[in-house]
């Protein structure tokens, strides 16, 4: 397994090997060393989850704010257009978005640090999203940012099937600005309890 940072600070992506012959595929997903050497603490994560989305479906652009959240995520299964968007004050990359193709063939995943936001669009029917969060959920810290936000400008590769309400009806920056004070400064240890 390898890993390369990004040009997001705290973003990292992590690219198994897989063994294919006749049968299928055997990958290690994650590796605690190879964790560890990124910058990213094994140990922090307390939470795996799982979502299938069939073909077209956007979810995010959700973030955390307060205590934050970092999170590995991958696609175990079909295909997804995976973004990151970094929100915290002060980062190099602040306001930027990055785009990855993550699938279940490679099994790649991102790290995403606190303070950036995270969604993607299924590709395929269905497409299994794997998750390990570092915090436990904690309802009174999310936020959701418009996917569509022209201030973004993120070019999502297929015509949006389904969206739950809470995601369509999303406000964009310019109207979250009191709620994105809350996200804690690049450079500064992020809030925990």
């Amino acid at each position: 397994m390898e890993f390369e940072h990004t040009s997001i600070p705290g973003l990292v992506h992590f690219r198994p090997k897989p063994h294919r012959d006749d049968r299928g595929f055997f990958s290690r997903t994650f590796d605690v060393e190879v964790v560890r050497r990124s910058g990213v603490d094994p140990a922090a994560f307390v939470q795996d989850s799982i979502s299938r989305s069939q073909r077209g479906v956007v979810r995010g652009l959700h973030v955390r704010v307060g205590r934050g959240e970092g999170k590995l995520v991958r696609c175990s299964a079909g295909r997804i257009f995976d973004v990151v968007v970094d929100l915290r004050p002060g980062s190099p990359s602040y306001l930027t978005w990055l785009g990855f193709h993550l699938d279940g063939e490679e099994q790649a995943s991102i790290f995403i640090p606190p303070g950036c936001a995270h969604g993607f669009q299924a590709l395929t029917e269905p497409a299994d999203i794997s998750y390990r969060i570092d915090q436990s959920h904690d309802p009174s810290f999310d936020l959701t940012i418009a996917y569509d936000d022209p201030q973004l400008a993120i070019p999502w590769p297929l015509d949006v099937s389904v969206m739950s309400p809470a995601d369509r009806n999303a406000p964009r920056l310019a109207e979250v600005g009191e709620r994105l004070r809350e996200i804690a400064p690049f450079g500064s240890p992020t809030l925990r309890t």
